[in-house]
């Protein structure tokens, strides 16, 4: 085995050579600009080359004649290239790169939005003005070439430039490398002779109880890094010198205190974490195995759904709730018609619940229970079910049931209907629409199960809440609460819309089985 390195008395951390925030928003924002134009200029070239007639009218401020059946395609082909450069994250400079990453990031997103193109040309000639009119394949065929050729010579060139920036010390992100052993120290040393890479390790932070704090790694180069605290002031120090990035050395370091910490870091912050392949039995399953220079590094994903999937989820929840809505909305008034004859009260219950980040929000229900209801039936109820209770069990050893209150009292009579057949939770759109809820997702807690969590149960609400979720069709109140946090963790590791959609079909024989009930 190695010796651990050696170690120095010193109190100074160097974080020179940040740039202001505002920085690196407007590189995006004028890259994103300079493609936009780039779009522009090749579908226009693409044009002239293969058709040989003038863009503009020689008469009047204006398209010619013969380039007015392209505009429009034009006027998509300008969002359709930039939204694939974006999904394919061609505009996020922090961190490693290389010039062959590049390059297919270019060419995929450049292949992807010309087969867009191509479809929106046949569906705008068919649908609009121009059905009799032939497009020319050709200039299709010409701006792809000329993207491909135009957009990967650029973002190389931005790349080359934001190298010999790197190497002056600038666009570095803040890092902290957890461990005092001769792999910590290999891994700092790479990451500070390659500037290239985007890193500027801050500190060392010891996976241990004694941390030594006020002491020094010195490198080859006679650099010297601090060693700034230990595992459990990781959160602090996170916020402290506003780091951005964690790479863990140690494979000594206990797994339940380094997510304890992580846990304690708020989302916002966008920090991420990456661990040596020593110790790969520590990851869960949604990671990526990434290379910085020579050193294997593997991504855990800090952020549970990237922006693309967030959107694609938020489009999706918009989809299906306006689609709901309208089919049942005959539904909605003959159950409003039902709460209002059979038993005094408002036709919706509004409870407040928990959400994504810990928000909190008023969830809208049909009333299944008397109007004035005791609470504390479910609250002691629920509280059996977190801490375990064999109480908490309301059915028997075969059929058991958790989280419900036996033999109910509150309950109506048309509210064991609609809790049956789970039409009570239609309202819960409203929350889809609001922003609130999604349609598949963990279930919406109240406020008073929350403050019983324990740290891991939290991360639970990394995401928003769901009508239905993973914990329904596999179970539901069968489930001890443990195991309904473990299945919402699952599916948050796991999503897709893939996963989405099989969750919703599996829904629907659910509710016909009658699960809601028990």
């Amino acid at each position: 085995m190695e010796a651990a390195p050696a170690i120095k008395k010193t109190n100074v951390i160097d974080a020179s050579n940040r740039v202001p925030e505002w920085v690196m928003p407007m590189v995006r924002a004028g890259v994103f600009g300079f493609d936009a134009f780039l779009t522009a200029l090749c579908f226009f070239s693409a044009f002239t080359l293969r058709e040989g007639d003038p863009i503009l009218s020689s008469s009047a401020w204006a398209w010619s004649q013969q380039f007015v059946p392209y505009a429009g395609i034009l006027l998509f082909a300008v969002p359709a290239r930039l939204a694939m450069l974006l999904y394919f994250r061609a505009y996020r400079f922090e961190g490693a790169f290389s010039y062959l990453q590049e390059a297919i990031k270019i060419f995929k997103a450049t292949l992807v939005s010309s087969l867009l193109i191509v479809t929106w040309a046949f569906l705008f000639r068919g649908g609009f003005a121009f059905r009799e009119f032939s497009y020319s394949r050709a200039v299709f065929l010409v701006d792809f070439a000329l993207a491909l050729i135009g957009f990967t010579i650029f973002h190389i060139v931005v790349r080359f430039v934001q190298t010999r920036v790197r190497e002056r010390g600038i666009n570095l992100i803040p890092t902290l490398v957890v461990g005092t052993t001769a792999e910590a120290r290999r891994t700092v040393q790479e990451l500070n002779d390659g500037r290239y890479l985007g890193y500027r390790v801050i500190g060392i932070v010891s996976g241990r109880d004694e941390t030594a704090v006020g002491h020094e790694i010195v490198l080859d180069g006679g650099e010297r890094i601090p060693l700034v605290g230990s595992i459990d002031e990781l959160a602090d120090l996170i916020g402290e010198h506003n780091i951005h990035e964690v790479i863990i050395t140690d494979d000594t370091l206990e797994i339940e205190r380094l997510f304890e910490a992580m846990m304690r870091i708020c989302r916002r912050q966008k920090v991420e974490f990456r661990f040596a392949p020593s110790i790969f039995n520590l990851l869960p399953q949604k990671t990526s195995v990434e290379q910085i220079g020579v050193l294997p590094m593997v991504r855990l994903f800090r952020e549970p759904l990237s922006d693309a999937q967030r959107f694609i989820k938020r489009a999706s929840d918009v989809v299906i709730a306006s689609t709901v809505t309208v089919l049942t909305m005959p539904l909605w008034v003959l159950v409003a018609i039902v709460i209002r004859v059979d038993s005094r009260g408002p036709i919706l219950f509004k409870q407040e619940r928990v959400g994504m980040d810990g928000r909190r929000f008023l969830c809208y229900k049909f009333r299944t229970m008397l109007a004035d209801a005791d609470e504390s039936l479910h609250r002691d109820a629920y509280l059996k079910n977190i801490e375990g209770q064999r109480e908490a069990n309301a059915g028997d050893e075969e059929k058991p049931v958790f989280g419900k209150v036996k033999n109910d009292p509150r309950i109506t009579a048309a509210g064991k209907w609609l809790r049956r057949t789970s039409i009570d939770e239609l309202p819960q759109f409203l929350n889809v629409f609001r922003g609130e809820m999604s349609v598949v997702g963990p279930r919406p807690p109240i406020p008073y199960e929350v403050e019983q969590y324990e740290l891991w149960h939290r991360k639970r609400l990394d995401v928003k809440p769901g009508i239905t979720g993973l914990w329904q069709v596999s179970g539901r109140n069968r489930l001890t609460f443990d195991e309904m946090v473990r299945v919402d963790l699952y599916y948050i590791e796991n999503w897709s819309l893939l996963l989405d959609i099989k969750i919703i079909l599996m829904t629907l024989p659910a509710m016909f089985r009658g699960d809601g009930a028990r």
